[in-house]
């Protein structure tokens, strides 16, 4: 097994740890000479590239469902800064640049954060749920990630998945952070609100668009070595020809993913070392 960082040994650790790489971050974003998006409006731009909407309430295990209704309060709290952004030619998005620190002074509750290999309270927990969404819209658009994390274990059985697993991204204030830029002569815009049961957001650009783009999951499985059981897909996009022919202008590999399953998968097979990435 990995050894644990000195700083999980003590609180006191984990505290000094934690702001260092704050404060880290913090200086690179004044100093780093990059432009941040921060305009935001309520006219929405003329075309929509894609619209996604996240069931807010799921069955998550055991886990206390309190949390999850704590979430949406966080949810709609997070969302604020973000609804109506504009993110012009050259400027970079920053999930935690835009939202700040979650903390009760601004109105965040208790919710559900994955965290040190387990799911546990924290103030603010659940916002993780908006950087999948936006992430989830960004992979449909030629705005390039520049920062994405993911979680290392998968904790809960699907309930009525519809996105492929590990296709999100996690936040942690502020240097687990969420980022893309935009390299396009493009200006895109950034829209989300509740529905009675769901997170929906949007992604509309100033201009038409000649290409789309098709996610997709190759690879899946399940495997069980030494005892322990792992998550494994691809998931790779497709460019395509919009209006015409459809045809495929480009293919890509986003991402692999192989994490710790922390429940026992109905099917499963047989792995060895050799199968891990």
């Amino acid at each position: 097994m990995p050894r644990k960082p000195i700083s999980q040994y003590h609180p006191a650790l984990y505290f000094i740890a934690v702001w260092l790489r704050r404060l880290h971050r913090y200086v690179a974003w004044y100093g780093d000479g990059r432009r941040y998006a921060a305009a935001q409006s309520t006219e929405k731009l003329a075309y929509q590239v894609k619209k996604h909407q996240s069931v807010l309430i799921k069955k998550l295990g055991d886990s206390d469902k309190h949390l999850q209704i704590n979430k949406i309060t966080n949810l709609k709290i997070a969302a604020q800064p973000i609804n109506g952004l504009i993110i012009r030619p050259g400027e970079v998005f920053s999930f935690c640049r835009r939202v700040g620190l979650p903390t009760r002074r601004k109105g965040y509750l208790t919710g559900m954060e994955l965290s040190f290999d387990q799911a546990r309270a924290g103030v603010g927990g659940g916002i993780c749920q908006l950087a999948n969404l936006i992430h989830w819209l960004v992979l449909h658009s030629p705005l390039t990630v520049t920062e994405r994390h993911h979680h290392s274990f998968d904790p809960f059985p699907d309930d009525g998945r519809v996105l492929p697993f590990g296709s999100g991204a996690t936040v942690f204030y502020n240097y687990g952070d969420y980022q893309f830029t935009n390299h396009t002569p493009y200006t895109f815009q950034i829209n989300l609100w509740f529905s009675d049961k769901c997170l929906e957001g949007e992604l509309r650009v100033d201009t038409v668009l000649d290409f789309a783009y098709h996610v997709f999951e190759q690879k899946h499985r399940f495997l069980k070595i030494n005892n322990v059981f792992y998550r494994q897909n691809e998931i790779w996009r497709h460019k395509k020809e919009r209006f015409k022919s459809g045809e495929i202008l480009a293919t890509e590999l986003v991402t692999r993913n192989f994490a710790r399953v922390s429940y026992v998968p109905e099917t499963y097979e047989e792995g060895t070392d050799a199968d891990r990435p």
